[in-house]
């Protein structure tokens, strides 16, 4: 693998993990917050809910499609899209055959990897910063 492929492989695989993040923590936290400075009492209306019960999955999603496209153009830049066969469930072994499934992918590893951020950041985040948190 050449200088320049390695170079963009790379780029992909910070780009999928910065994604991963923003995925998980910053999509929520930039709809709460935008909700939260478009009202100004304590009792808000139904609007700003709405806002972010609509907002948070939409942006996911868009989020999420754009992630894929990233991990395919990291497949096509290093030579490891994987070509999957699917069978039908219905045609399929009912003994013992293993479930090969689908292969591992960089971007299953990143978003796995995102999770476990993620959870560790709210856990740091509920014991240390929040008020009346912690033990």
């Amino acid at each position: 693998m050449s200088l320049g492929t390695r170079l963009t492989a790379g780029t992909l695989i910070v780009l999928m993990a910065v994604g991963s993040v923003v995925l998980w923590l910053g999509i929520p936290f930039g709809w709460i917050y935008l909700a939260s400075q478009l009202v100004e009492s304590s009792q808000p209306t139904l609007g700003p809910y709405v806002m972010v019960l609509i907002g948070i999955p939409v942006t996911m999603v868009i989020l999420g499609k754009g992630l894929s496209t990233l991990n395919r153009t990291y497949g096509q830049v290093t030579g490891t899209t994987p070509h999957v066969h699917i069978h039908a469930p219905w045609l399929r072994s009912m003994r013992g055959a293993s479930d090969e499934g689908q292969p591992r992918t960089i971007l299953d590893v990143v978003m796995v990897l995102s999770v476990g951020v993620a959870l560790l950041c709210l856990g740091v985040w509920f014991f240390f910063f929040a008020e009346g948190g912690g033990i």
